[in-house]
């Protein structure tokens, strides 16, 4: 099957967040099963390439005011998986991919309607895929241009797309003009389209347009369907129902396994786990602890500072936890009151509280190897990596059941042995404190709490299952359109 991927950010191109991790590895597990996959990405003044050759000189985009002209760079293949990136200096050389810390780029729908329109008229010329895969908001216009502007385009007739929500959080909200400016009718500007409260709202219109829709985990498929978790499009997400499936990531194990990580002081295995405590001393002194005591347990922390990842319960209970027997390595930047709070605690506690607001890929894969335990406490988490990647390293995740967190941990029971971490329901600081005490807690029966390890290293959540579901949606959606047409 010859399939396109059509996505904002991919590893080791361009990354903001989790998008460019599943971008990156999903094609090529779809190519060891044996399927042709092409990759579609904007050309960003970050984006290296060794040696690119121009494929296509220019494409014609058509805008209300002008016309604009892209042209396709060919970025080679790469574990049997072919890159393609669309350049235009005027909107992708820039510093950022979607904008300053004051907010996001006000030219966000000509820029990501321009990469849209570059993937579908590149495509006709490179090839004509069987399906389309979009993912997230930057890509939603593929499967809206292709149900309208494209739809009599002999070149794509019977062609399906399925489009993966990687955050509902995030839609592509522009004024309503933005239709004209783009090219697109009027007539998309109603209830059952692309209007959202007086907005153009590119998600919906994806949502309304694609053949199928996926997300990153079976409970954050659930969840979307509900007020709490839809932001505004539960409603259109309930009736679609039929075509909403949760497929949970996978992650690389040749990148984020402590058996073969280059980043980390020690290799270390499930048989053999004497390494993680000589990572747990480089941990330390790499975030420059002038008094480290490796005994105590360690909680790390690789994120976003928001409220959506828990922040906001973590500044409730900071003040009581930094009291506690343990040692926190943080790693992020974000929201100004939350680096500030964990400035303001290191200043208190330093040997305790330990922040590095950057983000760093090497000191994130040391903080997975020399933590004991990895807090996750978030408001949502459509899937979530880093707790994957924890139970790996024998990091104990201590996470908050939801999305992705409550389908890849299972809470630790002392007694029967079984489990892979500790879970939370209620979103509060009061539950989140009495969840890591009850960590710390069990962190003092080392036997115990190293077939806690042991239970999670155990776990396998690489691609190759995923893979395989995403295939027999994409033969369902072909067979499907296929009859249609």
């Amino acid at each position: 099957m010859k399939i396109t991927f059509a996505a904002s950010e991919c590893v080791p191109f361009s990354k903001t967040g989790g998008l460019a991790d599943v971008v990156g590895a999903l094609p090529q597990a779809l190519a060891t099963l044996g399927h042709e996959v092409t990759v579609f990405l904007p050309k960003y003044k970050q984006t290296k390439l060794a040696a690119p050759k121009t494929v296509i000189p220019s494409i014609t985009i058509p805008f209300d005011d002008q016309y604009r002209f892209a042209s396709v760079l060919n970025g080679g293949t790469q574990n049997g998986v072919r890159f393609y990136f669309i350049d235009h200096p005027q909107f992708f050389e820039r510093d950022a991919l979607y904008g300053t810390p004051a907010g996001d780029y006000p030219d966000n729908a000509e820029r990501f309607a321009l990469y849209s329109r570059a993937v579908l008229e590149a495509s006709k010329i490179l090839g004509v895929p069987d399906v389309f895969h979009c993912h997230d908001w930057q890509s939603a216009l593929i499967p809206i241009l292709l149900r309208t502007i494209y739809a009599e385009d002999p070149a794509f007739r019977g062609v399906p797309v399925v489009f993966t929500i990687h955050n509902m959080g995030y839609q592509g909200l522009f004024p309503p003009d933005t239709l004209p400016l783009l090219g697109l009718p009027w007539d998309l500007f109603t209830m059952d389209k692309l209007e959202f409260f007086g907005k153009v709202n590119f998600l919906k219109g994806a949502l309304v347009s694609s053949d199928f829709i996926t997300t990153v985990s079976k409970k954050y498929s659930q969840e979307i369907q509900t007020s709490e978790y839809g932001f505004g499009l539960e409603g259109v997400l309930r009736a679609r129902a039929a075509t909403v499936t949760g497929i949970l990531n996978g992650v690389d194990y040749n990148e984020w396994s402590p058996e073969v990580d280059t980043f980390v002081k020690a290799k270390y295995s499930p048989a053999n786990l004497a390494g993680k405590q000589l990572c747990k001393q480089d941990l330390l002194t790499e975030f420059g602890c002038t008094e480290p005591n490796s005994k105590l347990p360690v909680i790390g922390i690789v994120s976003r500072f928001a409220a959506q990842k828990g922040f906001d319960l973590i500044a409730q209970i900071m003040d009581r936890l930094a009291r506690e027997e343990m040692i926190i390595c943080a790693l992020g930047s974000g929201d100004k009151e939350y680096q500030d709070m964990f400035t303001r605690m290191h200043t208190q506690f330093p040997n305790k509280i330990l922040i590095k607001v950057a983000y760093d890929n090497a000191i994130a894969h040391k903080i997975e190897a020399g933590s004991d335990m990895f807090l996750m406490p978030s408001k949502y988490e459509p899937c979530g990596l880093n707790q994957i990647y924890s139970l790996k390293y024998g990091t104990v995740p201590v996470v908050r059941a939801t999305g992705g967190l409550d389908d890849t941990i299972e809470n630790w029971d002392a007694k029967t042995q079984k489990g892979t971490g500790f879970k939370f329901s209620e979103y509060s600081g009061e539950a989140l404190l009495k969840t890591i005490q009850s960590a710390l807690t069990a962190f003092k029966d080392q036997a115990g709490w190293q077939q806690l390890m042991r239970n999670g290293m155990g776990k396998d959540f690489s691609w190759g299952a995923s893979a395989k579901e995403y295939i027999r949606v994409f033969e369902r959606v072909k067979q499907a359109r296929s009859a249609a047409a």
